[in-house]
């Protein structure tokens, strides 16, 4: 059986580019440009989308002084109407408190505080799959920064991923396509994550596994997949394109290269009374191709 869809959102926020995106943000690749106007455009057609979807947007100012602060994802997790503020690196911490209040005095969220000086993390190693929350631990999130996490929400079992040093979030190595279905990359570091996951989860999924490993990421809300065009990942779009129905493609090539990816542009937030804290606690544990 199915769970509750709890991927139904009404409110994002989102960050607009600052020009020094195209200078200072950790690009993939040194040598190659990044063509702002065109970025801006990107991702102001990924905003129209989630407007499209029925999602009401609060976008912040571009702030010159943190060129990946369009990354908002990062800087807080947000589930049953509790903000847990991250704490990222150095560099970017200076990001959470336009978030911060954001969340507290326009939504009207719960704020909790990452209350251990050892802890790091980024909210884009922390994957909700609408039953449990996986975290994953690497360069950017610590065991600490997992312990922050299942203190901010105790109702959900929390386990950890060790990532491979080639993964910088776990988002980058699976996300949710839908209710109970996990998107990951078929190579082996997609794979090492998704196994690990597997051996701690008390709970069944559905796997669909893509060839790039930027496929991976998708962005799943109120019942359509957000995934990268046809040119971005041409060995993964006819797989999307046979397994899911509700689906649209984004052009988002200059926002690539700047480090960016599809879940770490938008904070989604559902209002609270939209989920159901009773959950199926008696699936049989298995995971199989869709």
């Amino acid at each position: 059986m199915s769970s509750v869809d709890v991927h139904q959102y009404q409110y994002a926020i989102v960050s607009k580019i600052p020009e020094s995106f195209a200078v200072n943000a950790h690009r993939l690749n040194p040598q190659q440009p990044i063509d702002l106007a065109l970025a801006a455009k990107q991702h102001d057609e990924y905003v129209d989308v989630l407007r499209r979807l029925g999602i009401d947007i609060l976008e912040l100012p571009p702030d010159e002084r943190h060129p990946e602060c369009l990354f908002v994802a990062d800087t807080a997790v947000v589930i049953n109407g509790t903000a847990l503020m991250c704490k990222p690196s150095d560099r970017r911490i200076g990001e959470t408190s336009i978030v911060r209040n954001s969340l507290r005095n326009d939504l009207g969220l719960r704020i909790v505080e990452v209350d251990n000086e050892m802890a790091k993390l980024e909210g884009t190693d922390v994957l909700f799959t609408g039953k449990e929350i996986v975290v994953g631990l690497g360069e950017f999130t610590n065991k600490e920064g997992a312990q922050c996490v299942a203190k901010a929400f105790p109702e959900y079992a929390v386990s950890v991923v060790k990532l491979p040093k080639e993964i910088r979030h776990l988002q980058q190595a699976m996300t949710m396509a839908g209710p109970d279905i996990i998107l990951v990359n078929r190579g082996n570091l997609g794979q090492t994550c998704l196994q690990e996951m597997i051996s701690h989860s008390t709970f069944a999924y559905r796997v669909t596994r893509v060839e790039e490993r930027e496929a991976a990421n998708c962005l799943y809300a109120n019942g359509v997949i957000l995934h990268l065009d046809h040119s971005s990942i041409p060995d993964s779009y006819p797989v999307l394109e046979s397994k899911f129905d509700n689906r649209l493609g984004l052009e988002y090539s200059e926002l690539l290269k700047g480090g960016s990816y599809l879940t770490a542009g938008a904070i989604l937030i559902s209002k609270p009374s939209s989920y159901s804290k009773t959950f199926q606690t008696s699936l049989e544990k298995g995971h199989h191709e869709l």
